[in-house]
């Protein structure tokens, strides 16, 4: 019945990529020749996700712990009154 028509796919230019050889600059004499390590805006904010919730699940621990804390003090002073009557 009423089938739509497809567009033709265009064939793209097939280009052939040749590498470029580059050398390395030679070192000076008074400049060691270490790597340059840099480090991307990636592993910068992983580490600044990773400390937010290290220390958003370290503050919930302490939370945790005072709460407990305080619910034992609380049964030990109702025990105590009610051993006392």
């Amino acid at each position: 019945m009423l089938r739509p028509k497809l567009p033709d796919i265009p064939t793209l230019p097939t280009t052939t990529v040749t590498p470029q050889h580059t050398q390395a600059p030679a070192s000076s004499a008074d400049r060691p020749a270490a790597p340059h390590v840099g480090v991307g805006v990636g592993a910068v904010a992983a580490v600044v996700v990773v400390g937010v919730v290290f220390t958003a699940l370290l503050a919930a621990v302490a939370v945790s712990a005072v709460s407990v804390a305080v619910a034992a003090v609380v049964l030990r002073s109702l025990l105590s009154s009610a051993h006392q009557r």
